[in-house]
């Protein structure tokens, strides 16, 4: 319990910086994207009201404040493009963005876990040698490259969707199908990296003593495998999948563009455009925190494993 008090409030602590910096990253440059919004109307007092309006003449601390307890409690101010609450603006996005990178997560880990024990049990052998060449082109290989790839054979060769045409998440069902194929286009690259790293561990693990002693005394070897060697590799492959989650976040960005997915990522882009940084930094502030909370989750499954984890902390 202590240690999950600790990861929740070193979480809360890393946010609290996150919204802070970005806060004053972008709050310096709110004002000329304001000013820009007035156009050939921009006079200087035009511009002084219009930063009057938006609150940009007070000070600093005070309205970082502001933003932050409305940030708490859903409001994150207003856009400067479509007049309209960026929490409103930025809700169902989110949840698109997010369906999006679980679903590439869950292919991760379910492609990368059972071929990990295949390559492992085929290890020195031709299928290694065959794996260890596929799985070097698939980390080489974009996510956007497989996106085009999968949109000109599934979408335009044989119209199992629609690029470009995402049905909305109020037809749950017709969004997931939608989603499989960039979810596999940011998977793929990712899967074969998780591959790598965990075959690497389960075999460290199978040349340890406990095995050698297993094995000995009539264990299966392919039994020892599962029980008890997966389990111990269970640890440095969660924090790998963690980390994992910032790459997933970049790849969401690009691979909605290629898609056409209605998200976080498209929406970012179309914003840093048009100059419209209050939206911006909220997408970034989001963006960072679900990073942060993959990674304590991360730390929390981990001491769950492993309670020894725990105790290095003390």
């Amino acid at each position: 319990m202590k240690y999950a008090f600790r990861r929740v409030s070193a979480l809360l602590l890393t946010m609290f910086l996150v919204s802070l910096c970005a806060f004053a990253a972008f709050s310096g440059i709110s004002g000329s994207a304001a000013e820009a919004r007035l156009g050939t109307q921009a006079t200087a007092e035009r511009a002084a009201a219009l930063r009057e309006e938006l609150g940009l003449n007070r000070p600093f601390l005070f309205r970082y404040g502001e933003w932050l307890s409305g940030f708490v409690s859903g409001d994150l101010g207003q856009s400067l493009t479509y007049r309209q609450n960026v929490g409103e603006l930025l809700r169902d996005k989110a949840l698109a963005s997010l369906l999006l990178s679980g679903m590439s997560f869950a292919l991760i880990v379910l492609c990368a876990v059972p071929l990990s024990l295949l390559v492992v049990r085929a290890a020195d052998g031709p299928l290694d040698v065959a794996h260890t060449l596929f799985n070097q082109f698939l980390m080489s290989v974009p996510p956007f490259f497989v996106g085009l790839l999968l949109s000109w054979i599934f979408g335009v060769t044989l119209r199992w969707f629609t690029p470009g045409a995402f049905p909305g998440l109020s037809r749950p069902g017709e969004a997931v199908r939608f989603l499989l194929f960039p979810a596999v286009a940011i998977a793929v690259p990712r899967a074969a990296m998780t591959v790598r790293m965990l075959r690497g561990t389960l075999l460290r693990e199978l040349n340890r003593d406990y095995v050698r002693t297993a094995i000995s005394r009539g264990s299966d070897r392919n039994s020892v495998l599962r029980r008890h060697v997966l389990k111990n590799a269970l640890t440095p492959t969660v924090a790998f999948l963690a980390q994992m989650m910032a790459e997933i976040v970049a790849g969401v960005i690009v691979v909605e563009q290629v898609f056409g997915v209605p998200g976080l990522g498209r929406m970012l882009v179309v914003s840093i455009s048009n100059r419209d940084y209050p939206v911006v930094q909220a997408i970034v502030v989001i963006l960072a925190f679900w990073v942060v909370a993959a990674n304590t989750a991360a730390d929390l499954i981990n001491v769950r494993i492993d309670p020894r984890l725990a105790l290095r902390d003390e």
